[in-house]
């Protein structure tokens, strides 16, 4: 018997720590994907938040600020592939065993911006926690692994953040299918209550209680949490978290 696709679901993405702001849910359950800064020295110049063509007002005093455009999703501006990379050996490690059909969930924490009487009845107020893309995996190789490709084979990771840096610091890299997506319309983690109170996607799905800090923390799928959550993913927002 072959064996199921299963999923991981890791935080990505600007927040008020870095660069102190979130990207925005609106009103209809459209969003924003917005990185975090690039912290470290890279070999080559990467783009500002200036560059990716936002729509709201970036803070003055960070539209020149180089971003960490991580994950990347062909889709999106100055990107070329799907593909993310990680240099924290926590996260690397569960990532690096992600099999071919896979998932790997990106989640971010969002603002809503807009007018709180025309928003969907699933938006949480001020912020919440959402799915905002998905890979489906095509491979994924080791910081090691990596550095043993050819030249061929490296080329799907050529426009990754952690390829970008000097030296390239990626524990792990991960290549998305081309089914892959930024979503459309944020998935909620959060419950229409409170941002920091996590929905059955949470605590019945994966692997975390909902407790404490969740929404910083990796999130577990098995098989059968696996088809159930890519049916929601593919429906919403007509489906359903209830």
């Amino acid at each position: 018997m072959s064996r199921q696709p299963r999923s991981i679901a890791i935080n990505v993405g600007a927040n008020t720590n870095m660069p102190g702001f979130r990207g925005p849910v609106y009103p209809d359950g459209r969003f924003e994907y917005v990185p975090i800064p690039e912290e470290k020295s890279t070999r080559e110049a990467v783009p500002t938040y200036g560059d990716l063509e936002l729509g709201f007002d970036v803070p003055d005093d960070v539209r020149d600020t180089p971003v960490h455009l991580d994950p990347e999703f062909t889709e999106y501006p100055t990107c070329e592939h799907y593909s993310y990379g990680d240099d924290h050996g926590v996260k690397a490690g569960p990532l690096s065993k992600l099999e071919p059909g896979d998932s790997l969930l990106f989640y971010a924490t969002l603002t809503f911006h807009g007018n709180a009487d025309t928003a969907a009845d699933w938006i949480a107020p001020d912020w919440g926690a959402y799915l905002v893309g998905e890979f489906r995996v095509a491979r994924a190789v080791t910081g090691d692994d990596y550095a043993a490709l050819s030249a061929d084979d490296r080329a799907a990771f050529s426009n990754n953040a952690h390829v970008k840096r000097d030296p390239v610091d990626a524990k792990v890299l991960v290549e998305g299918e081309d089914t892959s997506r930024l979503f459309e319309y944020a998935v909620p983690l959060s419950s229409s209550e409170a941002g920091a109170t996590a929905n059955r996607l949470v605590t019945e799905l994966s692997n975390d209680s909902g407790k404490g800090p969740w929404w910083r923390r990796r999130l577990w799928y098995d098989a059968d949490a696996t088809r159930e959550l890519r049916d929601i993913v593919d429906g919403w927002p007509t489906s359903s978290v209830c």
